[in-house]
C-alpha cells in the first residue's frame, strides 16, 4: 500500500490502529518537511517508511509496485503515476476537496470569486480515464460548515489557508468586523465544504 501526501500520518495511524489485517508492505509520501518528521513518528509503530518527495514529482517506485494507492485531500493528483505504480487490478481510493469548497466564506471575505474547475469531480473522472484507470465509484457530498463566533472564523482561515490565500487579521479587519455583526444578527455564519470520493482500478 502507498499513501500519498500523508500529512502528519495521523489519519493513517488512526485507521491502522483499528484493523487487524494490514498490507505486508506500507509506504507513505509527504512533501512538507515538518510533516515528514511528524509522520515518521506517528507511523513508526506500523513499520511504515515515510519518503519526502515533492507533490509534483515522479514517484520513486517501480511499475506495478502496489495493490492499493490512497490519498486524502491531496493538493495534486498524479493520475499517470498512480496508474503506473498500480498492479493489474490494483485500486486507487481517494477523498478529495471539490471545486467551490467553502465558497460562501471566501466570497464574504474577498468578494465574489470565480469557481475553479481544477478540483471538479468530473475532471477527476476524466483524468483517471485518460491515465488508463477504470472509475468504479464516484460520490459527491456537500457538508455544512457553521461558525458561531468570529474567533472560529479567524482560526479556520489561519489553518485552511487556501480559503483566503492572503489572509491576515490586519488586512481583513473590516470584513471580520462585518462577519462579527453578521453572527451577532443571525446567530451563525454558514458555509459549505465540498468533497468527493473516487475509487478507480487498473484494469490492464
Amino acid at each position: 500500500m502507498l499513501e500519498l501526501q500523508t500529512g502528519g500520518g495521523e489519519r493513517l495511524a488512526e485507521i491502522l490502529s483499528r484493523v487487524e489485517c494490514r498490507p505486508g508492505t506500507m509506504v507513505a509520501t509527504e512533501s512538507w518537511r515538518p510533516n515528514v518528521e511528524l509522520a515518521k513518528v506517528n507511523l513508526a509503530p506500523f513499520d511504515i517508511s515515510v519518503l519526502e518527495i515533492d507533490d509534483e514529482a515522479v514517484f520513486p517506485y517501480s511499475g506495478e509496485a502496489f495493490d492499493l494507492v490512497c490519498a486524502r485531500h491531496p493538493t495534486t493528483t498524479r493520475w499517470e503515476e498512480i496508474a503506473r505504480v498500480l498492479q493489474h487490478g490494483g485500486t486507487f481510493f481517494s477523498q478529495q476537496i471539490g471545486s467551490g469548497t467553502n465558497g460562501e466564506l471566501t466570497d464574504f471575505m474577498m468578494g465574489s470569486q470565480p469557481i475553479s474547475e481544477s478540483q471538479s469531480v468530473h475532471l477527476a473522472a476524466t483524468l483517471a480515464g485518460k491515465a488508463g484507470l477504470e472509475v468504479l465509484d464516484l460520490r459527491e457530498e456537500t457538508l455544512p460548515v457553521v461558525f458561531f463566533d468570529v474567533g472560529a472564523v479567524v482560526y479556520f482561515l489561519r489553518k485552511v489557508v487556501w480559503t483566503v490565500p492572503d489572509f491576515t487579521i490586519e488586512k481583513y479587519r473590516e470584513r471580520l468586523f462585518e462577519m462579527y455583526e453578521h453572527i451577532q444578527q443571525y446567530g451563525s455564519f454558514q458555509s459549505h465544504a465540498k468533497r468527493f470520493l473516487i475509487e478507480a482500478r487498473n484494469p490492464h
